[in-house]
């Protein structure tokens, strides 16, 4: 098992969801959840409040939903659901509707599945296993792809050689350093999920001693932008965000290298 699956329960994979619109399909992914125990009904509610506070950030890419909320005495352990429905719905995302997939998370603080969530982005940033997760037909077939019995593929992106030279000013003693801020609404889900797929475009880049990633909060992330060159976010938080003195930039797909590594050009002289 690998720290992922080790997160997901047989029974908490959940195929063929009927759910006619997007609280109803997140409130299956957390009654997944409460079915296994890793948290109560109290999660769910919270998790749909989050959408409703923060708009559909957690559409992180073309039909993916990746719903979460902060950790609270509503998780009772850290672990996910994995809900694929009958028939897609729209969240309101502009241009990741309609969602198929609704992966949930509980978390009980923002460093316990860090590792689970960088599997995850690794799988799913893999067009073959991405496809053969959505035609998979049960629950062990799931478990076994995101096991890494189809192992995917490292994103192809080409690499950038230069030293980094930001077109915003680095935070003061950081020339040799720069940092990155990757934010969601929670500091604990979406913004983890970004996070691993940078830190995968900057390993492919050979930037990684030159560049570090920080998920963070909105809240946080209006604190630290002064340390950071640019902020990588969502549409919706990068309009929570406003002016924080520092470049915001758009990623629609949280699981593309491809896009992501056109987003770090643009924040770079490359």
């Amino acid at each position: 098992m690998t720290a992922l699956t080790t997160l997901l329960s047989p029974t908490a994979v959940r195929l063929g969801v009927h759910s006619p619109d997007w609280r109803a399909a997140i409130r299956a992914a957390g009654q997944a959840l409460v079915d296994v125990g890793v948290s109560t009904a109290d999660y769910t509610t919270e998790m749909i409040a989050n959408v409703e506070e923060n708009g559909p950030y957690i559409v992180i890419a073309p039909g993916l939903a990746f719903a979460h909320a902060r950790p609270s005495p509503a998780v009772l352990r850290t672990g996910m659901s994995w809900i694929r429905l009958h028939e897609p719905v729209p969240f309101g995302h502009d241009t990741n509707d309609p969602v198929s997939l609704v992966v949930a998370l509980a978390a009980t603080d923002s460093s316990a599945h860090t590792e689970a969530m960088a599997a995850l982005a690794r799988s799913l940033s893999d067009p073959a296993t991405a496809t053969a997760l959505e035609q998979a037909s049960s629950a062990a077939e799931v478990l076994a792809l995101l096991d890494g019995d189809a192992a995917p593929a490292a994103p192809t992106v080409p690499a950038a050689r230069a030293t980094p030279t930001a077109r915003a000013t680095p935070a003061a003693g950081a020339a040799s350093h720069h940092k990155i801020l990757t934010v969601c609404g929670n500091g604990v889900g979406t913004s983890l999920f970004l996070k691993n797929t940078l830190e995968q475009v900057l390993d492919r880049w050979g930037w990684s001693r030159h560049v570090s990633v920080e998920a963070t909060d909105t809240i946080s992330a209006k604190g630290k932008a002064s340390e950071a060159v640019a902020i990588l976010t969502s549409r919706e938080i990068a309009r929570t965000l406003g002016d924080v003195g520092v470049p915001v930039k758009v990623v629609e797909d949280f699981t593309s290298a491809a896009e992501v590594d056109t987003v770090l050009r643009d924040t770079y002289r490359v």
